[in-house]
């Protein structure tokens, strides 16, 4: 996955865990940890972690419907 490939409020899957993207950077992506179904924010319960592009090389996006939710 490239920082090109998501945009705010998309989630990802990284290191066995999901993730939604909070902000975007030059370079890097900006995401807090999904730990429940929902998520509040911002700002976020959970402390957010910022991915550089050799984090995003091994995350995957999840593909997303308005009405379904995650598909992946």
């Amino acid at each position: 996955m490239q920082r090109t490939d998501v945009k705010i409020g998309d989630t990802f899957r990284c290191d066995g865990k999901r993730w939604k993207v909070t902000d975007i950077g030059t370079r890097t992506v900006i995401a807090t940890p999904i730990l429940q179904d929902w998520i509040g924010g911002p700002p976020y319960a959970q402390a957010e972690m910022v991915f550089d592009e050799n984090d995003l090389a091994v995350c995957e996006k999840i593909q997303t419907t308005e009405d379904e939710g995650p598909t992946k």
